[in-house]
């Protein structure tokens, strides 16, 4: 990896189709992804590998580079916005720029909060194919005595739907294909006793992934996606993938909390 500034970061890679079919198996679903990729699957390539002297205590890289260090140990992927502009080629080399466009701290009603978004552009054979959003939320270890905020309940009126339950096992294999070292994904010791989770926390952009698979089911090709997540789904429940039309989806969680919302094109 070669750092550009301190606020822009430039990476390369290949999209190798090994890669996209060991995701495409682990999701379970039969035969090989399509080429070209199938949408958010370049969440497989560009890892960022660190030596360990460099890695906080969640297993991420430390804050201090491209993100900055604003004091807040918790980090959570809020949601993202992307932007299909041209497919991406499976065995093709490509290049994606990361720049910091926001970093600000604000005071929420739990304690202080820290917002970061990223811009991600991805190019092949030097054209943009993909411009992402990424948003990150940083926060304050949990307080015991905090209550825990109520959840918002998550629709109802699906006109398609579908179960999708989560184990330890998915969860690890997404870590490693995503080169995602984010210990409340793999740890339970730790994602329960430092900060605060019930279980294992399914990751968010796994449950983007899983959403924008259903609305390419049934748009054909997306031009557009943006998701926002409002409640973590630990690995022992089973949540329900929700279609509404007009390229609404969501998930819902077995409580009937919502757990994302997104909005396809």
């Amino acid at each position: 990896m070669n750092h550009a500034s301190p606020s822009e970061v430039r990476q390369r890679d290949v999209f190798d189709p090994a890669r996209a079919q060991a995701f495409w198996t682990a999701l379970g679903r039969q035969g090989a992804p399509t080429d070209p990729l199938p949408p958010f699957f370049h969440q497989l390539y560009f890892w960022d590998a660190q030596p360990p002297v460099q890695l906080g205590r969640d297993g991420h890289p430390k804050v201090g580079g491209i993100i900055p260090d604003m004091g807040l140990p918790r980090r959570m992927w809020a949601g993202g916005r992307l932007e299909f502009l041209t497919p991406l080629r499976q065995g093709q080399p490509a290049e994606k720029t990361t720049t910091l466009e926001t970093a600000t701290l604000k005071q929420g009603r739990t304690g202080p909060l820290a917002f970061v978004t990223l811009r991600h552009e991805i190019f092949q054979n030097g054209v943009i194919c993909v411009r992402e959003f990424q948003d990150l939320v940083y926060r304050e270890d949990p307080d015991p005595e905090t209550p825990k905020p109520k959840s918002k309940p998550a629709g109802t009126d699906e006109i398609l739907s579908e179960e999708y339950s989560f184990d330890s096992t998915l969860l690890f294999r997404y870590s490693a294909l995503t080169f995602n070292g984010h210990r409340i994904h793999y740890d339970l010791d730790y994602a329960r006793d430092t900060e605060g989770y019930e279980g294992l926390v399914v990751h968010g952009p796994l449950l983007a992934q899983l959403l924008m698979l259903l609305a390419q089911s049934q748009l054909g090709r997306l031009s557009s996606f943006a998701f926002r997540a409002a409640s973590p789904l630990m690995h022992f429940e089973t949540a329900t993938l929700c279609w509404g039309g007009d390229g609404r989806c969501w998930v819902r969680g077995p409580d009937g909390r919502l757990i994302m919302s997104a909005e396809a094109t």
